[in-house]
Order: structure tokens, then sequence, then C-alpha cells
């Protein structure tokens, strides 16, 4: 596996995923990155490195599950001809299944989640030839026998998987969560342990930037 990602001029960087990437993008005061960690890390690139003229774009959408991804990959994700493909998905998959269950709608198991996330990565590097970046979804939790952060644990380890089969660089958010939970607690970093404050998002940035090496 690659350990990162070597920037060329005019790369397009595109970050996908639910409302943790989306970050109100679609509201003016946000446009076009958001207020989250694309912000950040996007902004971080283009400061740094000004002179390759990268373009960086984001195509979150709030409440997206993986098939929702699915649904919309054609224009959301491949039609941007992304050089760099960034990825955060699957929160919602077990949030709605595991605390909405007769509201689960399209929703899918940790299974169906590794099939159908393949099948995206693969289609993205036949039409792209993109590089991959796959960033563990991930819940602010410090109790691990905790009924929601049991049900995402098979979706962090597909995603893991994911990234060593197709040797993109993986963002390990769910594992540096839980060092650092001990020492700030969960309530200091998301209102909901699922959607981060402002710093998190920051903090986000910074795990993105680190394991990339941008």
């Amino acid at each position: 596996m690659e350990r990162t990602i070597r920037l060329e001029p005019q790369d397009t960087i595109v970050f996908t995923g639910d409302s943790i990437t989306a970050a109100e993008r679609r509201r003016q005061a946000y446009r076009p990155l958001g207020y989250g960690y694309v912000h950040f890390a996007g902004n971080f690139l283009l400061a740094r490195h000004p002179a390759l003229d990268l373009r960086i774009v984001n195509t979150g959408v709030s409440g997206d599950t993986i098939t929702d991804l699915e649904n919309r990959w054609q224009t959301d994700c491949l039609a941007h001809r992304p050089s760099i493909l960034s990825i955060l998905a699957g929160i919602n998959d077990v949030w709605r299944r595991t605390m909405e269950p007769d509201f689960a709608g399209n929703a899918v198991g940790p299974a169906k989640y590794e099939v159908t996330y393949e099948q995206l990565l693969v289609r993205a590097k036949e039409q792209c030839k993109c590089r991959l970046i796959l960033m563990e979804p991930f819940l602010f939790c410090r109790d691990q026998r905790d009924e929601l952060y049991r049900a995402l644990m098979p979706y962090v380890e597909a995603v893991r998987r994911l990234a060593a089969r197709h040797e993109a660089l993986l963002v390990p958010l769910q594992s540096r969560i839980d060092r650092q939970i001990g020492e700030v607690p969960p309530q200091r970093w998301s209102e909901d342990t699922v959607h981060p404050y402002l710093w998190a998002h920051a903090w986000i940035a910074q795990r993105w930037l680190e394991a990339t090496g941008l």
C-alpha cells in the first residue's frame, strides 16, 4: 500500500460522503466546501500548493447511506473525473439499522455495505484511474460495549479491508478516536456522538492530511 499521495498540477480532489462531509456545503455561507473537515483540509492544500491550481470538490449529502452514494455515483463522483477520491460513509447505515430499525430505508448491513462500497471503488478506478483515500466511519463513544459502537465496528473493519485490497490510503479515524477518547470525553467532540464540533472537524482534517502526507 502506498504511504502518501503525490499531487500533480490541476489535480481534482473529490470528497464524498454524508453530512459529516457535506457540512452544510449547499448553504450560501458555507459554499462550496462546507464548514467541516473538507473546508479545513481543502483550503490547507490550496494554501500549501498554490502553484498546482488544484480543484477541490465536495459532493457530500446529508443522510446518505452507501446505497445513496451508489445511486448518485456517476453524477457526484465519476462526472468530476477525480484524480484523487476521498470517501467517508457508513454511519447512516449503522445508525438507521441500530437506532431506527422501523425507518431503516435503504440502510444495509456490513456485508452488503462492503460489496457495494467495493463496486464503487472498482468503477472509480476503472473510469477515472484515481488514487483512493478511504476514511473510517466513526463514533465518539467511550464505552466499547455500547450497542451503536458494536454495530459500527464491522463497517470500520470492512473499510480497512477495502483499503488493503485496493491499495488505498486509509485514514484511521475510529482507531485514533479510541486512543484519545479517554482523555477527551465524547461530549467535547460532538453533541450527538456522530456530528463533530468545529474543532473536531479540524482534528479530522489533520488526520486526513497526516495520513495522505499532503
